[in-house]
C-alpha cells in the first residue's frame, strides 16, 4: 500500500508541477495573462506541499526521484495538452529516469 500511495502522490506532483509551469507558460509566453499565471504559482505551490506527503522522510530521495517523475510527466503532458510527439531518445531517456526512479526509491534498503 506505501507504494501504492508513494506512486499516486508523485502523479499528483507532476500534475501540479508540470501543470503549474504550463500555466506560467501560456500566462507568459502565449500572453493569456495575470490569471493563467497566478493559476500556475498556486499550482507550483500545490506540487511543493504534495511532495511533503512521501512516506519516505528523506527530501534529497523525494526530490532526485520525483526529477525522474518530471521528465516522463513532461514529455507525456506535452503529447496530450500541446500535440508534441516525442522521438525515441525522448521515450528512451524517460523511460531510464524511470527506472532511476524506481531503483532510488523502492530498492530494498537493509
Amino acid at each position: 500500500m506505501t507504494i501504492i500511495r508513494s506512486l499516486v502522490l508523485f502523479a499528483l506532483a507532476a500534475v501540479a508541477e508540470i501543470g503549474g509551469a504550463w500555466l506560467v507558460w501560456q500566462g507568459v509566453r502565449e500572453q493569456r495573462g495575470l490569471l493563467w499565471i497566478g493559476a500556475g504559482v498556486i499550482a507550483l505551490g500545490v506540487y511543493g506541499f504534495v511532495a511533503t506527503l512521501q512516506p519516505d522522510a528523506n527530501f534529497g530521495r523525494i526530490l532526485a526521484a520525483y526529477g525522474g517523475v518530471f521528465v516522463a510527466g513532461s514529455l507525456a503532458w506535452g503529447m496530450v495538452v500541446d500535440g508534441f510527439r516525442p522521438d525515441r531518445w525522448d521515450v528512451i531517456g524517460a523511460a531510464i529516469c524511470l527506472v532511476g526512479v524506481l531503483v532510488i526509491m523502492y530498492a530494498p534498503r537493509g
